[in-house]
């Protein structure tokens, strides 16, 4: 098993320095000269509607300071192209007075495309959505709803089924799902980046080979997700999120119903969560501050602690059962409470629970929180009918008191329920 994991984090090590390389070249750097160069300002609205629908290879569009209003924005296809804007809060894309759903901004099937120095706000559905590119850069770019609720649009920034996305310097805000998200990519750096007043600050869903450093986020329902979920064209994996700041995360899950609230959506995010990972594998979480997430700092969960029947969805895209996780060196503090929202969400009376369980356990504990990090307790031994008191390798190195607590989700709704605190199982070398 050591072998192996030392095998797997050289390889990770290797995919993370090649993902890198690839991301950090902007699509603008690779070509001094642009085959077409274009130039608009307010009150050109429908010019550049224009130009983005005939766009061709190699163009750069650069915006003047000001408002401009739109309906919607789309290109489909193409290599090499560039967006640039005089500054987030200078170049300002309006889509307040749109009058069907759907994105703010689509770009679909692009090859090398840059976004930068622009600020995207209040379309009815998701702000920027960008579908099947490669080598994307979304640097210095905001995506704002004004109205935090369940009339936001689900994502802000949102790349989906790309290769190669760096999200960098970038602000997202009252997302109903996610403020930042990147799902079914292969190759991901988020970093330098900003998310607040959203149900997730950041996810990262069905990725694979990512890493999420130097963030913050903060005001949130949740800071930062980690999910796998079943129905989707690839299986995650192979994350790395470290040196973030995901503090006060502590709002009200306002995410829709249907296809954002149900049993596998966002909208199972307590209110109070720091971290949370979901069925997902390969992950290490280290070196991050996680402060006044007042539920929990991090939560490892299988996809039965949301779906009773998610065994019966294994495939090769999809195992529910979270393994090879690590957590280490990250510092983690907690308020003295559960934030009220958590007494009326389904998972945050879960949490509680789970405090008021060891205190009558254990009536020193009384006065104790419910510890930082939550492990439901699922393993492998379900399947293979093991007795491995850590078969899937969670591993945590961690000082301090009050660390860990096996939830026994398992057990929950029976008279066998017994989390424990015991993280000697849990602790690897």
């Amino acid at each position: 098993m050591i072998k192996n994991r030392i095998i797997n984090s050289i390889l990770l090590l290797t995919c993370v320095a090649i993902i890198f390389t690839a991301c950090k070249s902007n699509p603008e750097e690779k070509t001094s000269e642009f085959k077409t160069t274009l130039s608009f300002g307010p009150g050109e609205e429908d010019k550049i509607m224009e130009a983005f629908l005939s766009i061709k290879d190699s163009t750069k569009i650069q915006f003047k300071e000001g408002r401009y209003n739109f309906n919607r924005l789309s290109i489909n296809q193409g290599k090499n192209i560039v967006l640039k804007g005089a500054g987030p809060d200078k170049t300002i894309f309006d889509f307040s007075s749109q009058t069907q759903g759907g994105e703010g901004m689509r770009i679909t099937d692009v090859i090398g495309f840059s976004i930068s120095g622009i600020r995207l706000q209040d379309s009815k559905g998701d702000l920027i959505k960008l579908n099947k590119c490669t080598d994307v850069v979304i640097d210095s770019v905001h995506a704002i709803w004004h109205v935090a609720d369940s009339t936001s649009g689900g994502y802000a920034i949102y790349p989906v089924l790309c290769k190669n996305v760096l999200i960098d310097h970038s602000y997202a805000e009252g997302a109903s799902d996610a403020g930042i998200y990147v799902g079914q990519t292969q190759g991901a750096i988020v970093r330098n980046s900003k998310a607040s007043k959203n149900v997730a600050g950041c996810e990262i869903e069905n990725t694979s080979d990512a890493q999420v450093y130097d963030n913050e986020f903060y005001g949130n329902t949740a800071g930062f997700l980690v999910f796998d979920l079943p129905g989707l064209s690839q299986r995650g994996g192979n994350t790395k999120a470290y040196n973030n700041y995901l503090h006060d995360n502590n709002n009200k899950n306002f995410a829709k119903a249907g296809s954002f609230g149900t049993a596998w959506g966002v909208g199972n995010a307590a209110p109070g969560s720091g971290i949370i990972i979901l069925a997902t594998s390969n992950v290490e979480l280290y070196k991050n501050r996680i402060i006044n997430n007042n539920s929990s700092a991090i939560s490892i969960a299988s996809g039965l602690t949301v779906d009773d029947k998610a065994m019966e969805k294994i495939n090769p895209a999809y195992f529910p059962i979270s393994r090879n996780i690590s957590i280490h060196d990250n510092i983690m503090e907690m308020g003295n409470a559960f934030p009220q929202e958590a007494y009326t969400h389904h998972m945050g009376q879960m949490l509680v629970g789970v405090e008021q369980k060891l205190a009558q356990q254990d009536p020193s504990r009384k006065n104790q929180r419910i510890p930082f990090i939550l492990y439901d307790g699922v393993t492998t031994n379900i399947i293979n009918k093991g007795t491995v008191a850590n078969p899937d390798s969670i591993c945590i190195r961690q000082d301090g008191a009050n660390i860990f607590v096996n939830a026994d989700i398992i057990n929950i709704k029976s008279k066998n329920w017994h989390p424990n605190t015991d993280i000697k199982p849990f602790t690897c070398k």
